[in-house]
């Protein structure tokens, strides 16, 4: 295998056993073994375990941006559908077999207090994730802070899914985003993309 199969290997399998086990509990020996590559060529591609964690974050994020844009697009124009699209988003990921909870609040619990760059890189991807959501809320022409209410019963409900194991939680975070939309636009009367 080439280097960039090698590398794709190696995030391939520390992707999955960080999910599944945690950031702490999985070595470097483990992931080796998973990756199929030597523990030289391992260290060569990625010097330290914290170049390892960067990278899988980095791919989760991309995943998570492309898993939310999508289910937006699906959503098609109008507005309000769009800002709920998230919380079906949400549904779907919640009602996976491997359904863990967020790689980066289980990074961020892991290894945030002990790596101010890990606490970053989370913070980045939790600060992207309203910044989307801002957008969304502004597309719908609502009040600048329906976005962080929103995006707060996004995270919970992803806490809550992760804890209870329980994918109910999407849909209870849907049903009290559609009250806070209907509250920001006046919109008092469910509209056609309520259903």
């Amino acid at each position: 295998m080439n280097s960039e199969e090698a590398r794709q290997a190696v995030l391939d399998a520390a992707e999955e056993l960080y999910y599944a086990k945690g950031y702490a509990a999985v070595g470097m020996d483990e992931l080796r073994s998973a990756a199929g590559v030597s523990l030289k060529r391992l260290y060569t591609l990625f010097p330290s375990k914290d170049d390892i964690i960067r990278a899988v974050l980095e791919r989760k994020h991309e995943e998570w941006e492309r898993m939310v844009a999508g289910g937006v697009a699906e959503a098609g124009d109008d507005v309000r559908a769009r800002l709920l699209a998230v919380y079906r988003v949400l549904e779907r990921w919640f009602g996976a077999d491997d359904f863990r909870g967020c790689a980066f609040m289980n990074a961020f619990g892991e290894l945030g207090g002990t790596s101010p760059e890990i606490a970053r890189i989370v913070r980045e991807h939790k600060a992207s994730f309203q910044e989307y959501m801002a957008r969304l809320v502004t597309e719908a022409g609502a009040p600048a802070s329906l976005a962080a209410q929103l995006s707060i019963l996004a995270e919970g409900a992803q806490s809550t899914a992760a804890i209870s194991a329980d994918p109910a939680a999407a849909a209870q975070a849907r049903a009290a985003a559609e009250v806070l939309i209907d509250a920001a636009t006046g919109n008092l009367v469910a509209s056609p993309a309520h259903a």
